[in-house]
């Protein structure tokens, strides 16, 4: 490993700290594993349906799934319904989609219901973004329950800015409609809801004592925000970001759930041994 954290192979790496960090994580009480899933768990790609989890990313991801006191999440911007078709996440893994307007808590959970000014709004967001598309090729449009995302990722960049700045300059002072900026995105709702807001509701239905958050994007930073002393939280990518650590692909992701789970898997066994040499 080079003085910068990087591998030989010019990646960064996991860092010494970064591993301390894990094995302090792991050893709390009941551990919140949220994760971003784009960017993060898989590769990002050209087409939002084409999207994998990178397998040892999955399999680890699993394995923290079913141990004692341990909850996994995922926080992602894409809707819920998207987010399970691809993601393919553990039974019993929590949902937040719609960078927090959806919440996925188990059998019994209500989906989001818009009221009719909300979607009567939605549609007609719909139509002034429909209509830059035709204008800007390679750019299309994504629908979710309580917004409808821009996708400018084929298109050539003065396109995908023409296009953003144009939806922006008639949407962002429109009163009820929200916009967030993520990588070749322009999201909008009708509902205001955030990353940080789905950690925050997150930490309080699962319990937990520390969190483990991950995200690659602009809009992750608002869940990093959220974190509290003795969570840890990880930028995914090069870009400015708050959180502590940092790995530069989710290759890595896989690697350092991958460290999580066996630290976890120790942590959690010594305690259950403790437990029962307490009891005899």
């Amino acid at each position: 490993m080079t003085p910068d954290g990087r591998a030989g192979n010019g990646k960064l790496a996991l860092t010494p700290e970064l591993r301390e960090a894990l094995r302090r994580v792991a050893a709390t009480d009941h551990l919140l594993v949220a994760m971003d899933f784009d960017g993060t768990m898989a590769p990002i790609v050209g087409h939002a349906d084409d999207a994998r989890p990178l397998p040892r990313a999955a399999t680890a991801f699993a394995g923290l799934a079913v141990l004692p006191r341990t909850t996994t999440a995922l926080i992602s911007g894409r809707a819920l319904a998207s987010l399970r078709s691809v993601a393919s996440p553990p039974v019993d893994t929590l949902l937040i989609g719609s960078h927090g307007a959806e919440a996925w808590l188990g059998p019994g959970s209500t989906g989001l219901t818009l009221d009719e000014e909300q979607k009567a709004l939605l549609a007609e967001v719909r139509s002034i973004l429909a209509e830059i598309v035709q204008e800007a090729p390679g750019t299309m449009l994504e629908d979710k329950p309580a917004g409808v995302v821009l996708h400018t990722r084929l298109a050539d960049d003065d396109v995908a800015q023409d296009a953003v700045s144009a939806a922006r300059s008639v949407l962002q002072d429109r009163k009820g409609v929200f916009l967030k900026d993520g990588k070749r995105v322009l999201e909008t709702s009708v509902v205001n809801a955030s990353k940080g807001e789905g950690v925050t509701f997150l930490r309080q239905v699962s319990g937990a004592t520390a969190i483990l958050f991950a995200g690659d994007d602009t809009t992750d930073e608002d869940a990093l925000a959220r974190l509290e002393p003795g969570d840890v939280g990880v930028k995914v990518g090069l870009d400015f970001t708050q959180a502590q650590y940092r790995v530069e692909a989710p290759v890595h992701v896989a690697e350092m759930l991958e460290v999580l789970l066996q630290e976890r898997s120790l942590a959690v066994a010594e305690e259950d041994q403790q437990g029962t040499q307490g009891r005899s």
